[in-house]
């Protein structure tokens, strides 16, 4: 990454910007199962309609979702799915440091307990 042009960095700053929102995330993770409508998307997030449609015309801007108009409905689709495969890069990576804090706070744990059973 160190040749990449600092435009080009900005743009990739941008992109994980618009991944950064818990609200947008959801929205993904509804659309991963296949195209919906604003209505589908609220019934399976919960999120509001104003909510939900801020957060879908981020996400259009950004072409990471497509707007198709179908009669009155409009659908939005995932344009790239490897999106996905970025999330579980990130979540595998989460899930790997929560184990090792974890077990640094059980040997702590037990560091402490020995040290009280001496006292």
């Amino acid at each position: 990454m160190s040749q990449i042009f600092p435009d080009a960095l900005s743009q990739v700053a941008d992109y994980f910007k618009v991944l950064s929102e818990v609200s947008r995330l959801q929205v993904l993770c509804c659309l991963k199962t296949g195209s919906k409508n604003v209505t589908q998307i609220i019934g399976e997030t919960g999120l509001g309609q104003a909510n939900v449609s801020k957060h879908l015309k981020v996400l259009a801007q950004a072409g990471i979702v497509k707007r198709t108009p179908e009669g009155v409905n409009v659908i939005y689709e995932i344009t790239d799915p490897i999106l996905f495969q970025l999330c579980d890069l990130v979540c595998d990576r989460l899930a790997v440091r929560l184990e090792q804090q974890t077990q640094q706070l059980e040997k702590l744990g037990s560091k402490a307990w020995s040290l009280g059973q001496r006292g």
